[in-house]
């Protein structure tokens, strides 16, 4: 749900104006926050990859 609301988030900071193209602050912006979306998607991954790894005793 969190990362849901920090879409959201990026959404509503980034994008002043909706049309048929993006202005460069916009896309530069929109990628960041892509970028923070992937890197936490990845942390999550990992965190519940080392909490398997543990519970199974390797």
């Amino acid at each position: 749900m969190q990362i849901h609301e920090f879409n959201d988030f990026c959404w509503d900071k980034c994008v002043e104006k909706t049309g048929n193209k993006l202005d460069s602050k916009t896309e530069t912006c929109l990628t960041n926050c892509v970028d923070r979306f992937i890197d936490v998607s990845l942390l999550i991954t990992n965190r519940f990859a080392q909490l398997l790894q543990k519970s199974a005793g390797i």
